[in-house]
């Protein structure tokens, strides 16, 4: 089973009787959403995306204002 909080669209919410949320789904839910996915469907969730790492994110945004070509 996939763990939600490695997936890119899990959040969690300010709702104490629902922590847990999912923006794939568009649910929140007091248990792992991938739990409430699997006993309605009764197959894994099939929108986990692995959540991209800051560090990765970073390597993006690593652009040189000082270079000649871009001007």
């Amino acid at each position: 089973m996939k763990k939600c909080t490695n997936c890119k669209y899990f959040y969690v919410t300010w709702d104490q009787q629902a922590p847990n949320g999912c923006r794939a789904y568009g649910f929140k839910t007091r248990q792992n959403p991938s739990n409430l996915v699997k006993s309605s469907s009764g197959s894994e969730c099939g929108l986990f995306t692995e959540k991209v790492s800051k560090s990765e994110k970073s390597d993006d945004y690593n652009l040189d204002l000082n270079r000649d070509d871009l001007w």
